[in-house]
């Protein structure tokens, strides 16, 4: 991006319909519509439950021949760390990721500090196998991603901008909307805020020879109303908040649990959404930490956030409820 780049609210919100209606949907989605199909219809038949997960950033172009684009920052860690546990629990998972973010499972090796060939070795006979001192942990995850993949318990589905994002949120609630109460939505995707409409867009690459570059940002439709209001009504809905000043978190939680009228935001800082997080519904707040001992040894915040969130969910298909 050029230096001093300008950002400006835009002249107003744009709705929701208004979105799609002046933008296209992503060339893929029609097949991936049938894939998440066919996956939510096989364990409806079963009385599985799915939990839809969203994970990564979203990329917005600056040009519809994208050369610059903002980025939204997010390695997909929550995503995919969350994916394993739910699919380690009996959920079935929808993994709705940024191209090239984390993975479930794959995540242990790709964006390790390791490279992914420093894991192999040949042997004597001029056969790659696994390093000895990493076939342990590699088996166990091998073992993990493969009775994932062999059950159909796990689906994967990318996104990369903005757009892509919003058409296939739509599209895959409404599909998983079957499913009744059965259903959770995980919105861990970290979200732009702000776009340059399709009519706004420069066509080619903008040319840096101009001098600095001043941009006005409109901000993004609020697609959470219409989610919990029509296209995922009676799922259990969990969205993220990430906040750096601590005073805003709370109060800014639950001003979205009352806008939108979702089950429950979990609330982070930046500095410490590692180790601590807080459960924040209607009638309740939680703060849920890490402790030194389970720093030290590795384990990881989603361990507990995934099966306080399973627990409100037996209750919200039994009752309707977040009572547990």
């Amino acid at each position: 991006m050029p230096d001093n780049l300008l950002l400006d609210n835009g002249q107003g919100v744009i709705d929701p319909d208004t979105y799609f209606e002046t933008n296209s949907p992503p060339s893929n989605l029609n097949e991936y519509d049938e894939k998440t199909s066919e996956f939510v219809k096989y364990h409806g038949a079963r009385g599985t439950p799915v939990v839809l997960i969203t994970s990564g950033g979203t990329m917005v172009p600056l040009e519809n021949q994208t050369v610059r684009f903002i980025d939204n920052f997010s390695a997909g860690t929550r995503g995919a760390v969350s994916a394993e546990k739910f699919l380690e629990n009996g959920y079935a998972v929808i993994f709705m990721h940024r191209q090239f973010s984390l993975q479930p499972y794959s995540r242990h090796y790709t964006h390790s500090a390791n490279g992914f060939l420093d894991y192999m070795t040949l042997n004597e006979e001029g056969k790659i196998e696994v390093d000895a001192k990493y076939a342990p942990s590699m088996t166990e995850t091998l073992v993990k991603y493969n009775k994932a993949r062999n059950n159909n318990m796990l689906l994967l589905v990318d996104f990369v901008t903005l757009s892509d994002y919003l058409f296939k949120l739509k599209s895959f609630t409404r599909i998983m909307a079957t499913l009744g109460r059965s259903a959770m939505y995980y919105l861990a995707a970290a979200v732009s805020d702000f776009f340059i409409p399709v009519e706004k867009m420069a066509e080619h690459k903008i040319q840096s020879r101009d001098g600095a570059l001043t941009l006005t940002l409109d901000q993004v439709p609020k697609f959470l109303k219409p989610l919990v209001s029509v296209w995922a009504s009676n799922g259990l809905i969990v969205s993220f908040k990430l906040e750096t000043d601590g005073n805003l978190l709370v109060p800014k939680a639950r001003q979205a649990l009352e806008k939108y009228g979702h089950q429950i935001v979990i609330g982070n800082m930046l500095s410490t959404r590692k180790k601590t997080v807080t459960f924040i519904t209607q009638d309740s707040e939680r703060v849920m930490s890490l402790d030194q001992e389970e720093l030290d040894k590795d384990v990881e915040i989603e361990s507990k956030i995934v099966p306080e969130l399973i627990r409100y969910h037996r209750a919200w298909i039994n009752h309707g409820t977040l009572d547990v």
